[in-house]
């Protein structure tokens, strides 16, 4: 069961696998006066499961925040099934991996907020409130990069891996960070680097970058 929400306020689901993070997101909003966090949870599936209890019960609709990356079902993937099952669902990604290709991809599918999780609890709440209203909101460096960057020949997911190859970890490290296997991972490395026309994963790296891609 949710909370009731009162007439006037904005209920809000979050989902993010990071428990401090979450925790703290929902705390700060629950201080504005006009927005309400619902529910808190650590997965996407998580969320779809009480998004259809309230869409089934015929309560207010959400705004659903979602973090990018999260083990299982990526927020992406879920907002992409919260629009199946809501079309028009208000959704937003709040990441800390704001590369254009995640913003391109995000906007594809319907997302219409997108804000790196260094924004500020004010600058989340307007966004929020804009997504409510039926509008888009995402943050303007993030838009300039992904305007100047042009086309990434990479996927997502391969610029993922990659930024996490930069510092030299381990496959094994990798995949922890990126919650994949590490076959999944030299996959992604290889395909990265084929792509790039790179000899080894270090200087895909550098490509990507003096690219604007990671």
């Amino acid at each position: 069961m949710t909370p009731d929400v009162g007439d006037g306020v904005i209920p809000v689901l979050l989902a993010d696998d990071e428990t401090m993070i979450r925790s703290a997101m929902a705390t700060m909003l629950d201080l504005e006066d006009d927005l309400q966090v619902v529910a808190h949870v650590g997965s996407g599936d998580e969320l779809l499961s009480i998004w259809k209890v309230r869409a089934n019960s015929g309560e207010p609709p959400a705004v659903a925040v979602l973090d990018l990356q999260m083990p299982g079902r990526d927020g992406i993937s879920t907002a992409t099934e919260l629009l199946r099952i809501t079309p028009g669902a208000a959704t937003m990604i709040v990441t800390s991996h704001g590369r254009p290709g995640y913003l391109k991809r995000a906007l594809s599918v319907g997302v219409r907020g997108f804000l790196p999780k260094t924004a500020s609890a004010a600058t989340l709440g307007a966004a929020i409130r804009v997504v409510h209203g039926g509008g888009r909101y995402v943050d303007p460096e993030l838009a300039a990069e992904a305007i100047s960057a042009g086309d990434s020949v990479l996927t997502p997911r391969e610029a993922d891996v990659l930024e996490f190859a930069a510092d030299g970890a381990a496959i094994e490290q990798i995949a922890r960070r990126a919650h994949l296997s590490p076959g999944t991972v030299r996959n992604y490395l290889s395909s990265a680097m084929t792509k790039l026309g790179a000899a080894n994963r270090y200087e895909a790296v550098v490509t990507a970058r003096d690219h604007g891609w990671i």
